[in-house]
């Protein structure tokens, strides 16, 4: 499963607006942000790397005019954490990632007085993008280049839920990338503050893992990024089953 996960990132940097071959590594370049969430590079998985390649990759980015940063499952290159170390990078993160096939899936009632949607106009996009900026403590605001990034996920084939109020208000949601070779990646899941504790976020995973396996995935798979977030997702059928990284150049 790794080596899917693994692929599947791959896959994903390089369907962006401005994709990077760099030797054994992906970079997916975004112009519309210059966020290093959004603007990483993961390597092939299997693929040898040296502290030559390393070197390349830094350049790239420094050419690209965005900060050098990685994720990737580490079991497929399990020497480049050190060489990456050697080249001056700071771990960010260490996250387990959980997988749901559609035989795990369980689908949990929708909280009373809200309903998941699936965002057509700007004005939805912008509301889904800004609850989910809220909930992750930034401005509840999105930019024309925000919009248009989701309009673009979901014309490739990716999929995004918004929780909405019965008067109207966005509340949260969440976004999966296009699947390739049948799995895809949820991300993104945020319930605004006032809203939490409802079930909500259980919700939404499931509404949008259920909508993948609909349209054909056989894998989704996404991290937890707090103990909270875990146990949500576990109960709505997702199991850890391996390592990412998160490392960055200053």
């Amino acid at each position: 499963m790794d080596v899917r996960i693994q692929q599947s990132v791959v896959a994903n940097l390089s369907a962006r607006p401005q994709p990077i071959e760099a030797g054994p590594f992906v970079i997916g370049l975004d112009p519309g942000t210059a966020s290093p969430g959004i603007n990483y590079a993961t390597p092939r998985p299997g693929a040898p790397i040296t502290s030559a390649d390393v070197t390349a990759l830094v350049k790239a980015f420094r050419a690209a005019g965005r900060k050098p940063r990685l994720e990737y499952v580490t079991s497929c290159a399990p020497r480049l954490e050190a060489l990456l170390v050697v080249a001056g990078f700071a771990v960010e993160a260490r996250h387990d990632y959980l997988v749901c096939s559609p035989g795990a899936l369980t689908m949990p009632p929708l909280p009373d007085g809200f309903e998941l949607r699936e965002p057509v106009t700007e004005f939805q996009l912008a509301a889904l993008i800004g609850a989910q900026n809220e909930a992750f403590g930034s401005e509840p605001v999105a930019s024309e280049a925000d919009v248009a990034r989701v309009q673009r996920l979901q014309s490739d084939g990716g999929i995004a839920i918004m929780a909405v109020t019965g008067s109207g208000a966005c509340a949260g949601g969440g976004q999966a990338v296009p699947p390739n070779n049948g799995v895809s990646e949820v991300a993104g899941i945020a319930v605004r503050e006032q809203y939490r504790r409802r079930g909500l976020a259980g919700a939404v995973t499931a509404g949008i893992t259920g909508r993948l396996f609909a349209a054909g995935a056989e894998v989704a798979w996404l991290e937890a990024s707090s103990e909270d977030s875990w146990r949500v997702y576990e109960r709505v059928g997702y199991r850890p089953t391996g390592k990412r990284l998160y490392i960055a150049l200053d």
